[in-house]
């Protein structure tokens, strides 16, 4: 190595340290990507703690940081995570379409639109509504996944089309749709997909060889039909099952959480819950119902099964492992041992060897009432009895469905040893569906087989929120700071001493990391799900965050969906940069007097409403920010109109699917409820 060359060297590890240690040693990050200095994966580095060693931006100095540059994104939904690899940022929103822009001065380098609404399938797969929650790069691609199923490699340079893959191509499947971040696992890329909350799913996972497209693997969650399917593993797990639950699809969506150790040369999965929820239903003599609502690692070669840790034997209440799996090592027993941290729905933080899968501890971080405790000799649950509901009798349980943590990604620092986790707290009744022995599924509908309206007498306090300092060595909370409402956003931790999170106030803050301490906010003019990401381009620190907010009920204050201001949002320290004045109005509640409201249509509306609707638009027709919210809308007082857009697709660009399974008398009913709502909740003279 000459003299220069041996300066440069030098001086690129100074600015190293300057700025920040790399992350623990996990795996190479692949050609192009300096580790510490770029973003490159959804969870910061492989493994996945949303961790930043950069330093620059510290306790002592994050009061001068300033907004560099803002972005407005034109789109129905944005919660999704950014990368930042080589001074550009990469995000996808909506339908998959991917942004590359300048991380210095946000100027748009290029666009790509995979045109997911133009595909003959999407109309029944983007029911849901969501829109694509985050992207994944090596080696000079990036990768998306769509709605209706593709997964797509895109130049990173110039945007243009590398390969795509169809990988929704399971018979049956017509349910499933894309709304998880693909994963890099060494020369792979591993894809799963969501569905087991609303039709007949069968849970897989796919890899894909990361230059050609040509997939490499597949590996099924649920068994299938024992007579037919003859796969060891899945032989093995269907004696965990009972009845016909293949007939179900069985669930098992493996939709957001994965993570690859570079170590063993394995990935992690965070497996769905059933389908349909009730255990009663689809498995009616019981069972574990292996891979539900698990961690599972498979051998990245050849996708064969190494080993599991189930949470939730016999699932019946939503609970399912889509939270982060991060990787580390921890202190046990005087030795540095690796390890896996997950705290998944259930409200338990898990411990686990990622050599052996081994449980190493567990214990509760939110509010839990489904089991006591989980017993260290067996690493099963000490399951409530009264949470199975038996006997027809209610239970308010604790979590409830959106979990004790959700998806939104908490932190791991390698600085303090501590996770950060948002966490929530609710309860929701649970109790057999009515007719239960005759139940159906249909197409299309939200599957809640097991929640309830609370009956007389049962009351469930609304539900909150807090940001936990946790420390998995002693498995106990080292201090708790409330926050607004039940969603906020995800968070990262910084080398510097610093968390960073937005809340669903428009609040985007830096705490102290050891002590919860704000240190600083900035208003971002928009409620904030996505977690934010650090990076350096030329030296400089820098902390991007996208604003966008999205709920299945009203919130406080509640962001409407069409005036929401979506946008990427870059700080630096010394940013001088300005948003312009954003007032939020507050729409009116539409009625047309000539109207008359039939009880009995109101009643078949409100069924396909919270079987089909509630999701998107809001509980009771109060939207959330997921859409628009359907009291102050033009669209449902025209019958036509309304038939255009729900059964006829007319706004699938902006998102809405397309429900052409509905009949004309459900949407005649819908009709009826929203305009009962409608005058409900409007405004008293």
């Amino acid at each position: 190595m000459g003299k220069n060359r041996k300066v440069a060297a030098l001086a690129a590890g100074i600015v190293a340290l300057a700025l920040g240690s790399a992350q623990p040693g996990i795996g190479a990050p692949g050609a192009g990507v300096v580790e510490g200095r770029d973003w490159y994966s959804f969870g910061g580095s492989d493994n996945g703690g949303h961790y930043s060693g950069l330093a620059q931006i510290n306790d002592s100095n994050v009061s001068q940081l300033g907004l560099a540059w803002a972005y407005d994104i034109d789109t129905f939904d944005a919660y999704t995570a950014p990368l930042a690899v080589n001074g550009v940022i990469y995000f996808a929103v909506g339908h998959s379409v991917i942004h590359a822009l300048d991380a210095r001065t946000g100027k748009l380098l290029w666009q790509y639109d995979p045109k997911v609404a133009e595909a003959p399938e999407a109309g029944w797969r983007m029911r849901a509504g969501w829109g694509i929650r985050g992207i994944a790069y090596r080696d000079g691609m990036v990768f998306t996944a769509t709605r209706e199923g593709r997964l797509i490699a895109v130049d990173a340079k110039t945007g243009k089309l590398r390969w795509s893959v169809k990988t929704l191509d399971e018979p049956g499947s017509h349910g499933a749709y894309i709304t998880g971040p693909p994963f890099v696992a060494g020369d792979k890329v591993v894809i799963g997909f969501g569905g087991a909350d609303y039709s007949k799913v069968r849970g897989y996972v796919s890899a894909y060889d990361l230059k050609t497209g040509k997939r490499a693997w597949r590996w099924y969650v649920v068994p299938g039909n024992p007579a037919v399917d003859k796969d060891e593993t899945t032989l093995q797990a269907a004696k965990t099952w009972t009845g016909e639950w293949w007939k179900f699809g069985g669930g098992g969506a493996v939709y957001q959480a994965m993570t690859y150790d570079a170590k063993y040369d394995r990935i992690y999965l965070g497996t769905g819950n059933g389908f349909p929820w009730n255990q009663k239903i689809r498995s009616p003599g019981g069972g574990d119902n292996l891979y539900l609502s698990s961690v599972v690692a498979l051998d990245v070669k050849t996708g064969k099964y190494v080993w599991h840790y189930q949470t939730d034997p016999e699932n019946t209440w939503d609970f399912n492992n889509a939270m982060d799996i991060e990787l580390t090592q921890l202190p046990i027993d005087g030795q540095k041992r690796d390890v896996l941290l997950h705290a998944p729905k259930n409200g338990f933080y898990y411990v686990i060897d990622r050599e052996t899968g081994k449980l190493i501890s567990a214990d509760k971080f939110g509010k839990v009432n489904w089991a006591d405790r989980i017993d260290m000799k067996t690493g099963r649950p000490v399951v409530n009895p009264e949470s199975r509901f038996p006997d027809g009798k209610p239970f308010v349980l604790y979590p409830f469905p959106n979990g004790a943590h959700g998806i939104q990604a908490m932190a791991h620092s390698e600085q303090t040893g501590l996770t950060y986790i948002p966490v929530m707290e609710g309860g929701r009744v649970h109790i057999d569906p009515a007719g239960m022995a005759d139940w159906k599924v249909r197409d299309g509908m939200f599957i809640n087989s097991g929640l309830g309206v609370p009956p007389a007498g049962i009351s469930v306090p609304p539900s909150k929120s807090t940001l936990l300092a946790y420390d998995p060595r002693t498995q106990k909370k080292v201090w708790e700071i409330p926050q607004p409402g039940t969603f906020n956003g995800g968070v990262l931790a910084t080398g510097g001493n610093l968390l960073f999170q937005g809340v669903n106030t428009g609040d985007f803050a830096a705490y102290n990391a050891k002590d919860g301490t704000k240190l600083w906010s900035f208003d971002a003019q928009n409620g904030i799900l996505s977690a934010p990401i650090s990076y350096t381009v030329n030296g400089k620190q820098y902390v991007t965050v996208i604003a966008s907010f999205r709920a299945s009920f009203a919130n406080q204050p509640n962001w409407d969906y069409r005036q929401q201001k979506r946008r990427v949002l870059t700080f630096v320290l010394g940013g001088k940069a300005r948003l312009p004045k954003f007032t939020r109005v507050d729409e009116p509640v539409l009625d047309d007097p000539a109207f008359a409201v039939d009880p009995q249509k109101v009643a078949l509306g409100a069924g396909i409403y919270g079987t089909t609707c509630v999701v998107c638009h809001g509980g009771g027709v109060m939207a959330g920010g997921a859409a628009p919210d359907l009291r102050k809308s033009q669209i449902p007082l025209d019958a036509d109109a309304f038939n255009a857009v729900v059964r006829g697709g007319a706004l699938m660009e902006r998102g809405m699917g397309k429900f052409d399974n509905l009949s004309d008398a459900e949407m005649d009913g819908l009709r009826h409820y929203i305009r009962q709502r409608a005058r409900e909740t409007m405004p008293k003279k």
